[in-house]
């Protein structure tokens, strides 16, 4: 899979811009905050209908605008799909396939699928639990939706027991327990499968990070559910009365975490800046991996937006073997250096295009 073609309108700082791609590599140059991610966030708005900087969809629409929208013509497997997402100022956005419009957004998650590596990511390890679950259900939901429908279920019950926990008045405990009940029937669902996910990743993970690093460094990560200590629905309402007084849910697979170490000890705590961007673009590298062998069976597309600052040459070296190797179909790789992405160039054979960017111009 790729994306032959992206035209953008009024989408966060472009005004305008309609790009012919290169299917192999596509560089973005520019200095900071002259829009190179805001292009990429297009994309990823195009494969997973949301922004991954805004949670609100208006947010994205350019300041003094009314509308955006963002277009993209794809090779699906030899098949060519047109997707369009467009929305005016206080309504609900469109998302569109060769013209119709989806009755579900959840019906296109998974048909482009795609990674994205940035420096937000840093978040996953100095963040809270949240970020790191969101690591699993991003992979996870672009290959099985029944997965994302459990989690959508889960959410809701999740939000109708917390309301009721903090409500003046005593709960009613046969509503609760209704509550209870789908939390825990979906909540094993989504640890069995985040189980099972982990289990293949974690080789893979680790394979990335001893090619980046040089295989001078010991990396792990261990997945941590409420789920492994027993049954989901006595754990939940045997601490049902401190949940009362504290107002929401203490137990679930909505507090699951993730440890992640560096030489047996936490990351977080021990890792240099380099250390961290290895250990983070290693997890999107693994992401990347996984996608491509499930799902729907397509190379996943690869966005890198500033990924070698804090790296040191040898690691910004066995990057740029990586990414240039023929195990990654199309990348769109953003850089204040061209000399990175050139060293990229030099071994793509030809097959690449540059854009440089400045003021949400964009200029191939």
């Amino acid at each position: 899979m790729f994306l032959k073609r992206l035209t953008i309108l009024n989408y966060r700082n472009v005004a305008a811009a309609d790009l012919e791609l290169s299917p192999k590599v596509n560089c973005l140059v520019g200095h900071n905050g002259e829009g190179k991610t805001n292009v990429l966030d297009a994309i990823y708005f195009l494969s997973l209908t949301k922004s991954m900087a805004n949670s609100v969809d208006s947010m994205n629409v350019r300041h003094g605008e009314e509308m955006m929208m963002v277009q993209g013509v794809y090779d699906l497997n030899g098949t060519e799909e047109e997707i369009s997402i467009g929305m005016k100022l206080h309504q609900k956005k469109h998302v569109k396939r060769n013209g119709k419009e989806y009755k579900r957004l959840t019906e296109h998650i998974g048909l482009l699928p795609l990674i994205i590596a940035s420096p937000a990511d840093a978040t996953i390890i100095s963040g809270g639990s949240d970020e790191r679950r969101r690591l699993m259900d991003i992979v996870i939901s672009q290959y099985d939706p029944e997965y994302m429908h459990a989690l959508t279920a889960y959410n809701k019950a999740l939000q109708q027991r917390n309301a009721m926990l903090k409500a003046e008045e005593e709960p009613n405990v046969e509503i609760l327990s209704v509550f209870e009940e789908m939390m825990a029937e979906k909540g094993e669902l989504i640890y069995q499968k985040r189980q099972a996910f982990i289990t293949e990743f974690i080789p893979v993970f680790q394979h990335f990070y001893e090619l980046i690093s040089g295989g001078n460094e010991e990396v792990s990560l261990h997945y941590i559910s409420h789920c492994q200590r027993g049954t989901l629905l006595d754990i939940i309402q045997r601490d049902r009365a401190k949940d009362r007084i504290m107002g929401y849910s203490l137990h679930g697979i909505h507090k699951d975490e993730l440890d992640m170490k560096l030489g047996g000890f936490p990351i977080k705590r021990e890792g240099s800046q380099g250390q961290n961007k290895t250990y983070m673009l290693s997890l999107k590298l693994a992401q990347f991996d996984f996608l491509k062998r499930t799902g729907s069976k397509t190379t996943p597309l690869l966005l890198l937006d500033d990924i070698f600052d804090k790296l040191d040459a040898q690691r910004v070296e066995q990057i740029v073997n990586l990414v240039a190797s023929d195990a990654f179909g199309q990348i769109f790789i953003t850089d204040t250096n061209r000399e990175h992405l050139d060293k990229i160039l030099e071994r793509s054979q030809g097959n690449y295009k540059i854009f440089h960017v400045e003021g949400g111009r964009i200029e191939n």
